[in-house]
Parts: structure tokens; sequence; C-alpha cells
């Protein structure tokens, strides 16, 4: 990968070691390795290992951003609320350290300009099939991000691997708590 080194290139090469080490074991030293450079290399191109963290994130969060916009696209009611937890499902599972990286804590600035706010618009969107008022909405954006990451970061971490009924079983079930919550959201 030496020639053509880029931010982009380094930031995907990054990301990809993160999927198949681990997010919180990408360091530049590692990251170098991986593309065959030395780690000053590296430093034309990023900053430092925060830098290059927040490009991980940034990136990834606009991945799942795209992932879960085409999936929602002509869905509402349940069939949407599905597809969304199923695209942060699947993109954890497929994509480990990618995932971890949309965790990463960025400062204001940066996440108003992330696809944070697309992440919570398309969750918006979702709740519109289910007449949750504006006014309630912030709640409900955090109700389904909230069992949407914990259960997904529990699965990932082998908790459920150890008793019945299996995962699948259990996430159907709780799509179908989160479906029948929507709809008889309070005040709507």
């Amino acid at each position: 990968m030496r020639a053509g080194l880029s931010p982009e290139r380094i930031v995907e090469a990054a990301l990809d070691l993160a999927d198949t080490t681990g997010f919180a074991h990408v360091t530049v030293s590692s990251v170098a390795r991986h593309v065959g450079v030395r780690s000053a290399s590296l430093y034309s191109h990023i900053e430092d290992l925060h830098d290059l963290r927040t490009r991980m994130a940034l990136r990834a969060l606009e991945e799942l951003a795209q992932r879960a916009s085409e999936s929602l696209a002509g869905r509402s009611g349940s069939d949407a609320l599905a597809a969304l937890g199923n695209v942060y499902r699947d993109y954890a599972h497929e994509h480990p350290g990618r995932f971890a990286a949309t965790r990463f804590p960025l400062d204001s600035d940066t996440a108003m300009v992330s696809a944070g706010p697309r992440h919570a618009a398309l969750t918006r969107a979702v709740l519109r099939g289910y007449a949750v008022p504006e006014s309630e909405q912030p709640h409900a954006v955090r109700l389904l991000g909230s069992t949407f990451l914990g259960y997904v970061t529990l699965e990932l971490s082998t908790g459920f691997s150890h008793s019945a009924p299996d995962s699948q079983a259990s996430w159907r079930r709780i799509l179908e708590v989160l479906d029948h919550t929507l709809r008889h959201w309070p005040g709507s």
C-alpha cells in the first residue's frame, strides 16, 4: 500500500485492522506495520492516534448511516424498526472494529458535522410511523439507540451464548416489544 498512501487509505487500513484485532488495539504503529511503512510515514497524513481514531469514527458512522438509509427506504412501522435494528446488528457482526469506532467520543463540533445527526434523523423517521409526539422523540430515539447498542454489545461479547433461547429468538422478541412500546407511547 506504500504507493498512493493517503489519509483515506490509512483510515481504511485502520478500520480493516480494527475489524480483525479490535478498535482498542489500533495504534499508529500497528497501522504502519499493516500498510508496510514506518510510523513516521503516517504522520504526514494524520496528526496522531486521536486524529486517526476520530477519522475512523467518522468513516464508520457514515458507512452505518448509509446502510441504514438504504435499508429504511420505502419502509414504515415495524418493518422500518426491524430494518434499522438489523442494520446496526448486522454491521456490528460484520465489522466489530468499525462498530466500536462509532462509539469513539467526538468533540461537539466534530460530532455535529459527523453522520451522528443523520443517525438520529433516520431514527426519527422510523418514529413517524408510530406517531410518537415530537416532544417525546428524543426519549424514543435514546430508547432505540440504547437497546440496539446494549443488545449488540452483549451479543458480541458472547453474553447470550451460554443460555437458551438463542440470541436471534430474543432479538425478534425485543423488536416486537419495541414495536408495541412505540405504538403505545405515552401521549401518542
